[in-house]
């Protein structure tokens, strides 16, 4: 199932600008984009990972924000770590072993991107690369966004 393309309209210049700010060699700060189409309206919300209960006041801060504008869609955009595939069938040993993925040797940086609309959620993951002849400036390829009805997680239902 495809995005419907009122949502891509509001989320793309918003990859776009992700993008832009890799490759001037900044960090994305972790941002939710609660939007409402009918009214032309969307609140960016910062997002807070440093602890669970930062997690959990970040996540209740988009619902009300959600709830406020009567949002129809919530884009959320943060740089994360993910294991390669072929690291995956080790995830708890490596928890175990490094307290988490970022910490891990195996770790990918990667941009992470969700949409949460009245139609579903999609996900989509990117690897960061560098862009050379940089050492801080990086780039992302092309965002693919999969629908993912069965998606779970303190981000998601909000």
């Amino acid at each position: 199932m495809e995005i419907p393309e009122a949502y891509r309209q509001k989320i793309d210049p918003l990859v776009a600008h992700a993008r832009q700010l890799l490759e001037k060699g900044e960090t994305l700060a972790a941002i939710a984009f609660v939007g409402n189409l009918t009214k032309g309206q969307m609140i960016p919300v910062v997002l807070d990972d440093r602890s669970n209960s930062a997690k959990d006041q970040s996540a209740q801060s988009i619902a009300t924000t959600a709830t406020m504008l009567d949002a129809d869609f919530i884009f959320q955009v943060r740089e994360a770590w993910k294991l390669p595939q072929k690291y995956m069938a080790r995830h708890e040993e490596i928890m175990d072993k490094y307290g988490s993925i970022g910490a891990s040797p195996y770790a990918q940086d990667i941009v992470a991107f969700s949409l949460e609309t009245t139609h579903g959620t999609w996900i989509a993951t990117v690897i960061i690369k560098p862009k050379p002849p940089s050492k801080k400036r990086r780039t992302i390829g092309h965002v693919q966004f999969e629908y993912m009805p069965e998606v779970q997680g303190r981000f998601v239902g909000l």
